[in-house]
């Protein structure tokens, strides 16, 4: 009997979290450039003195999705999205390198180019971008970064830095759980020249929401049949202590 209870406790407690992951991926639906976390089960024998005859299960993320989200026009300057593959990179809060798709740009009260999470965007030699006055900004498809100066005329350019674009292979990148992607092991990826980005447009998340509210009803009922399963073990418990007392 407490076999049973064990099982469908586990099962309803791995499906908890299949939900909480589901949820968070919902949550994140309007986050720009964000990218889903994948949820699956394994059954996972369990292995000791005698046969291994119960199998419980696990919920793992076993990856990222990391497929494009739609592009969103918004004819802001600041606004970038990467075309095709590659990331854009940024510093972390911990300081390290890290990348991502979210190019909704604006300049710090400190001067930096950072994106709408607060992350500052790197340049081609690794440290943040600072960014002088100016009266105009314009960010080109290969990441290089023009400015007109305050008060300069309209023919004075000044080209700042260059938005370090990188491209990974497949099967590099690792989600964080602060969002954002890195290489698995660490290290940092060179700048590369063939990835670009398209001004005014933001790229939306990859969550579909109606993907993700069958998914919830899924998990929802699955739960469901794993409280009936305790709610029957306790039937059965009760039955048996009856059976026992007319004994």
């Amino acid at each position: 009997m407490d076999r049973m209870l064990y099982l469908s406790m586990n099962g309803a407690s791995q499906i908890m979290q299949a939900q909480a992951i589901t949820t968070n991926n919902l949550a994140n639906v309007s986050t720009t450039g964000f990218k889903a976390d994948l949820a699956q089960f394994r059954s996972m024998p369990v292995f000791g003195p005698g046969m291994p005859s119960r199998v419980y299960a696990m919920t793992e993320r076993p990856g990222t999705d990391l497929s494009s989200g739609a592009h969103n026009h918004t004819g802001r300057e600041l606004d970038m999205a990467v075309r095709g593959d590659g990331w854009i990179a940024v510093q972390a809060p911990d300081g390290s390198e890290a990348y991502t798709r979210a190019g909704d740009l604006h300049i710090s009260s400190a001067g930096l180019l950072v994106n709408g999470a607060g992350h500052p965007i790197l340049g081609d030699n690794g440290g943040p971008i600072a960014i002088p006055p100016y009266e105009k900004i314009d960010i080109a498809t290969d990441g290089t970064i023009t400015i007109r100066p305050l008060g300069q005329q309209a023919n004075v350019l000044a080209q700042v830095e260059r938005i370090k674009l990188v491209l990974p292979e497949d099967g590099q990148l690792t989600k964080g759980e602060d969002g954002l992607m890195r290489l698995k092991g660490g290290g940092v990826l060179p700048p590369d020249a063939s990835v670009q980005l398209v001004s005014g447009v933001l790229e939306t998340s990859n969550v579909s929401v109606v993907d993700s509210m069958v998914r919830l009803i899924e998990l929802s009922r699955q739960y469901e049949t794993q409280v009936k399963m305790m709610n029957t073990a306790k039937e059965n418990d009760a039955s048996s202590d009856r059976l026992m007392q007319l004994a």
